[in-house]
């Protein structure tokens, strides 16, 4: 191998595919990164097994040839160098040359025939915008239970719905739906990407500015767009039929600003107990929306916040980080709670979009 290739380009990718790398004593390549210089290009390959990823930079190409380095090593090697120009990259034995106009570093070459195959997913595929993807992905991973004990909610269901692609979370405390607009998507199957594989997609993805093309077979997902292609296993299971248990009316609703329930769930929480417990009181007759918490190491707290309110008078708990969560899905300035009584969940909505839907199962106090 003989490469000449831009620092700051070769710096991004290797960055990118070391977070990939995994962690495995029975197979130690596997934290890994591989570099494979091939016509006119330098491709950097990282896998964990259950995420593969492959990133493409311009490069001249001298001599072909295959490395496999120590990601993380490699990494720091690279995030220390600041040079905004090309490097030199060399296979001598079983060392790496890296050579720059400051620096001239070897690096140990490991042998590169055990490294894992970077599936190259053949079967369905559909083209997207980036960002409504990556705002799909956003809007609703964070429910997704971090257990793997039940792998097929550790995950982030997509399937179509008419003109929109349906993202679903669930831990079995609280859910998340966000429907994204498209338009002749095509055939779009029903998929469970697991949960430790998406924050490296929203990563990857997330300030592309065109479209993504993601193909799926019945096991592995992949996506392409800016030179990286990324795959992903798939979860083999069936998602709970969640559609049943969000409630179709409501008995009491309030429509709050954005900005008050947030202050006034900070200030909640402080004095909230260890399971991070708050209560909610809505009295629409007497225009009472209350927020308490109590702790008896710390004091209590009884904060009102001003609201829109109709139907019936209820007092409900809550878990106070499944609420704040939510916000980040939640970019409108009025926020809709609607309830069904001390035992059904709530629902959260933004006023002016229908798109994203949350629930919350209250808390017995």
């Amino acid at each position: 191998m003989k490469v000449e290739c831009s620092i700051e380009k070769l710096k991004n990718a290797i960055s990118q595919a070391d977070r990939i790398t995994g962690k495995n004593l029975s197979l130690p390549i596997l934290s890994s990164v591989l570099l494979i210089a091939t016509d006119k290009k330098l491709k950097i390959r990282a896998t964990n097994l259950s995420l593969g990823i492959e990133i493409e930079i311009p490069a001249k190409v001298e001599k072909e040839g295959v490395a496999a380095l120590q990601g993380s090593v490699v990494s720091n090697i690279f995030s220390s160098i600041n040079q905004n120009e090309n490097v030199y990259l060399e296979l001598i034995n079983d060392n790496l040359s890296i050579q720059t106009s400051n620096n001239s570093i070897l690096v140990k070459n490991y042998p590169h025939d055990d490294f894992p195959t970077i599936p190259m997913v053949t079967g369905t595929s559909i083209t997207i915008p980036a960002n409504k993807f990556i705002d799909g992905m956003k809007s609703v991973f964070y429910s997704a239970a971090v257990s793997d004990i039940k792998p097929e909610i550790s995950s982030v269901y997509i399937y179509s719905e008419e003109d929109f692609l349906v993202f679903v979370s669930t831990d079995s405390f609280r859910l998340a739906e966000k429907k994204i607009p498209v338009k002749k998507i095509g055939e779009f199957k029903n998929i469970i990407i697991p949960f430790k594989n998406i924050p490296e997609i929203i990563r990857l993805f997330d300030n592309m500015q065109s479209d993504l093309e993601i193909t799926f077979s019945e096991n592995q997902i992949s996506f392409s767009g800016n030179g990286i292609y990324l795959s992903s296993r798939i979860i083999d299971g069936v998602f709970p039929d969640y559609k049943q248990i969000i409630p179709k009316t409501h008995t009491t609703e309030a429509i709050v600003l954005k900005t008050d329930l947030l202050n006034a769930l900070k200030l909640s929480n402080i004095f909230s107990d260890k399971f991070n417990q708050i209560t909610l009181r809505v009295k629409p007759v007497e225009k009472l929306f209350e927020l308490q918490s109590k702790n008896a190491d710390v004091g209590e707290n009884n904060t009102q916040v001003s609201a829109a309110l109709t139907g019936d008078d209820i007092d409900v708990s809550f878990n106070f980080k499944y609420f704040m969560d939510a916000f980040q899905s939640l970019p409108h300035d009025s926020i809709i709670i609607n309830l069904n009584g001390e035992n059904k969940p709530l629902v959260i909505k933004g006023q002016s979009d229908n798109s994203f839907t949350y629930l919350i199962m209250p808390m017995n106090r």
